[in-house]
């Protein structure tokens, strides 16, 4: 089996029975373009290489200075694919089972304090309120408010966020049905800021939306004679299926633009936009849960992590509380 075919139909089966998203597919093919370069360049394909040639695009990995993280990303993408391959008969062995990956170090998340993010919230919704700025500028004010206040009630992925549907906004429940990795449907809560922000930006926007024009055969119409049956007016274009819609080939915002423009809002904020991010909004809302009392386990469901070894990264964030629990009400602590 050439290589090209074995990557397409392990992407195949990711797609098929995984539900791999394709952003998820998209990082597995590239992973694997690099693997299976580095074999064809020895004259060798996934379905003939050894162990040996694995431990050497390992260490040429290393020489090109990737990172440990990345490094480790690879080899399990190059890992899963012979894992397809043996369990599809396609060879008799994995030889990725004795290859130790890169040794990683446990880097804590970046974290932003509660009073940075109701300064970010509050400096977005200035925006709103300001009806003296321009049309333009106020309804990208209510878009930014709105993600933001969806994102830190939610802790939902970017990917997440980018793509909920426009019914999201008529929604009377205290929570969203949100559609994860692998299709895997999860009820988020919805604080009220969130869905105040959700009805403003409905709201602004269709005020914002342009009046339909009347079509030039409509025009005739009115002024000419009638003659038989009138021609019908084309229908209105419908209207958008996304809450965020955009002219991207997606259809709705991109996360790309919208953590470009967080950077921004951050700016106005007075916060270093490097120290944030989307995905640093999702770790804020996770540990500012955990200070506050939550159960690991509920923040692993709320994330909508499948293994509850993920979650365990904020357990600084828990090893924080304990202490301070211990100095603040234990008899002898202070003594």
């Amino acid at each position: 089996m050439r290589a090209d075919a074995a990557v397409d139909l392990f992407l195949d089966m990711l797609a098929s029975e995984r539900g791999a998203a394709a952003n998820t597919l998209d990082a597995y093919r590239r992973d694997l373009d690099d693997y299976t370069e580095f074999l064809a360049g020895e004259g060798l394909s996934p379905v003939d290489a050894d162990a040996s040639a694995v431990r050497r695009w390992i260490a040429d990995l290393h020489e090109r200075g990737l990172k440990a993280s990345s490094a480790a990303r690879r080899l399990s993408a190059a890992r899963q694919l012979h894992k397809f391959l043996y369990s599809e008969g396609e060879r008799s062995d994995d030889p990725t089972i004795a290859i130790d990956g890169p040794k990683l170090g446990r880097p804590l998340p970046k974290i932003m304090s509660i009073a940075e993010v109701d300064q970010l919230l509050a400096t977005a919704r200035e925006g709103v309120e300001d009806t003296g700025r321009p049309r333009l500028a106020r309804l990208r004010a209510a878009r930014m408010s709105c993600l933001l206040e969806l994102l830190y009630a939610t802790g939902m992925r970017v990917s997440e966020l980018v793509s909920l549907p426009a019914s999201a906004a008529n929604t009377r429940e205290r929570f969203l049905v949100v559609m994860g990795k692998g299709r895997k449907e999860r009820l988020t809560p919805l604080t009220d800021a969130a869905r105040l922000a959700m009805q403003r930006w409905r709201d602004i926007a269709l005020e914002a939306a342009p009046m339909p024009q009347a079509t030039p055969d409509a025009a005739r119409e009115k002024t000419a004679p009638k003659r038989g049956r009138p021609k019908k007016a084309p229908p209105p274009a419908p209207a958008s299926p996304w809450l965020f819609p955009s002219d991207s080939a997606s259809g709705h915002l991109t996360r790309q633009a919208f953590a470009r423009d967080l950077k921004d809002i951050a700016a106005a904020a007075g916060i270093a936009p490097s120290r944030i991010s989307p995905h640093v909004l999702r770790h804020a809302f996770a540990s500012h849960l955990l200070h506050n009392g939550a159960d690991l386990r509920i923040v692993q469901e709320l994330l909508g992590h499948a293994d509850i070894a993920t979650t365990q990264i904020y357990t600084h964030v828990l090893d924080e509380r304990l202490k301070s629990v211990v100095r603040d009400l234990h008899p002898l602590a202070r003594s």
